[in-house]
């Protein structure tokens, strides 16, 4: 750093030039729009992470069947188009814009827009399957989101369908009050192959839950974990955080507590520092601006450093193994090529609430992937062969210290884990441990303040829309904001849903 990207204005729109540098210890955005002047913004507030984050950057293939082919400017042609560099590690379809809750802060919601989305079940299927013949990688993992996508009339069918087209990860993002109050309901969709519950997760005090979400709604987040700990086949739960500073961030270290209580369902957190998807004014901008690098801060004073700081790794920097498991098994899987300022994340092993270890205390995490990536790179273009694939195994048992693993796991454990990529064989495997695994994680959407197109080029959590295009995440929610076009095409005015369908969640 300095350093210059693309970046839009906050107010029309354009794409200008922003600079990245750094003040005081934070990175900052600057960037200059010839008519509506000057925005300055924090991107991280840690330059330190920031930069040992960008050791992790890897360009990945993108796909080669583009629904666009021919895109001169990101982000204005998506589809996936001819610029992106990253394939579709999880794809976002969003069942309704319809909801039952009136959240203030919320991407989608019939009630403002004025009109109701809601693709029938056959475009659904249609969806599904552009993410399944996308190339060279099927898309492996869906995401139903919404408006609630619990209230979608045939979420149980399209749960099921999901299954049947090979979908190996099958998510709902969910306010969860439909799990909550209706039992049977949960046990059809987990019956029908749900995966991972995104459970909207804002803290651990009502107060909060007033200002995000207009209502009380703890005792709903109480009564979907113990719901789903009544399911004999269980979803895992990943408890969703929007982060705002000055509202919840103090609940970092509450909700961690409540996550390792809950372990037997709750398998992860996923941090979401909040976006800004409507305009701000600069002072409250910077009081509200809530970066990654403060959730890895935060997250270590609040628990008295059980994970520091050091344990967050970007997203990429699983990219040696996956590129790794590609050559083992000659065939492309998916690689989280995103940009590496995008997310942050770590592992961990739990015994209980007191007993905690990351990953990283007992794996030299830096050396052991760049070998592993140099590894691949050799065998790149043929299936590898047995020499390196014991070359792999060495490298494992080179950089993984057994002194310091949690009590009762061993190298040769933890290396079915890896090589099984959480299979049936691992669990069979780890069937004795004590120890459960979570993840923690943080993935930061852009806003107009804040917008990288950098970023967008390289990001792996896409939108499939009914047109048959696949558009980037922070494409879709903000900066040009394709989901307004997209749900306008495809929607019907409000008052007509009403009339014709008389639903009372709009």
């Amino acid at each position: 750093m300095p350093k210059e990207t693309q970046s839009l204005c906050p107010e029309c729109r354009k794409i200008i030039t922003a600079k990245i540098m750094e003040k005081d210890g934070k990175v900052v955005m600057e960037k200059e729009c010839p008519e509506h002047g000057h925005f300055s913004d924090i991107v991280w507030s840690d330059v330190e992470l920031y930069l040992r984050s960008e050791q992790f950057a890897f360009d990945g293939v993108g796909v080669e069947n583009p629904f666009i082919t021919n895109a001169k400017v990101c982000p204005d042609d998506c589809g996936l188009c001819n610029l992106h560099l990253s394939h579709t590690a999880l794809a976002n379809l969003d069942l309704t814009n319809r909801c039952n809750m009136k959240c203030p802060i919320c991407f989608a919601n019939a009630n403002q827009s004025g009109y109701v989305y809601e693709p029938s079940f056959d475009e659904v299927v249609k969806m599904m399957k552009v993410l399944r013949d996308s190339k060279p990688v099927a898309c492996p993992a869906i995401q139903f989101a919404g408006g609630e996508p619990t209230i979608y009339p045939q979420f149980i069918d399209v749960i099921k369908k999901a299954k049947e087209m090979g979908f190996s990860q099958i998510q709902v993002a969910t306010n969860g009050l439909m799990f909550a109050n209706d039992f049977e309901f949960l046990k059809a969709a987990a019956e029908a192959g749900l995966n991972t519950i995104y459970l909207q997760f804002d803290g651990m005090n009502d107060d909060i839950y007033m200002v995000t979400r207009a209502r009380k709604m703890l005792e709903v987040k109480m009564k979907v974990v113990e719901n789903v700990r009544k399911l004999e086949k269980r979803p895992s739960i990943v408890l969703v955080p929007v982060i705002v500073k000055g509202l919840n961030e103090d609940q970092i270290a509450p909700m961690f507590r409540f996550a390792l209580e809950n372990s037997d369902v709750v398998r992860g957190m996923n941090f979401q520092p909040v976006a800004f998807t409507g305009r701000i004014n600069k002072d409250d901008l910077a009081k509200q601006r809530y970066t990654l690098t403060d959730l890895a801060i935060d997250l270590e004073a609040q628990t008295n450093g059980q994970i520091k700081k050091e344990d967050w790794f970007p997203v990429p920097s699983v990219v040696p193994i996956s590129t790794l498991a590609t050559a083992i098994l000659g065939e492309p899987k998916v690689t989280f090529t995103t940009h590496p300022h995008c997310g942050l994340a770590t592992y961990l092993f739990v015994q209980d609430k007191d007993h905690v270890i990351p990953l990283t205390h007992f794996v030299d995490v830096e050396p052991l992937f760049k070998d592993l990536y140099e590894l691949s790179k050799k065998a790149e273009g043929c299936r590898i062969k047995l020499p390196s694939k014991m070359k792999a195994y060495s490298l494992l048992k080179k950089y993984i210290h057994e002194d310091k693993m949690p009590e009762g796991l061993d190298t040769m454990s933890f290396l079915k884990l890896l090589s099984s990529v959480m299979g049936d064989e691992s669990k069979q495997s780890l069937s004795k441990f004590s120890w459960k695994m979570m993840f923690i994680g943080g993935m930061h959407f852009q806003d107009l303040y804040n917008y990288d197109i950098e970023r967008v080029k390289r990001c792996a959590i896409h939108y499939v829309v009914p047109d048959g295009r696949i558009i980037p995440f922070c494409a879709y929610n903000g900066g040009p904001t394709f989901r307004e076009q997209v749900e306008k095409k495809f929607s019907v005015p409000i008052e007509e849903w009403r009339r014709t369908r008389g639903t009372e969640h709009t």
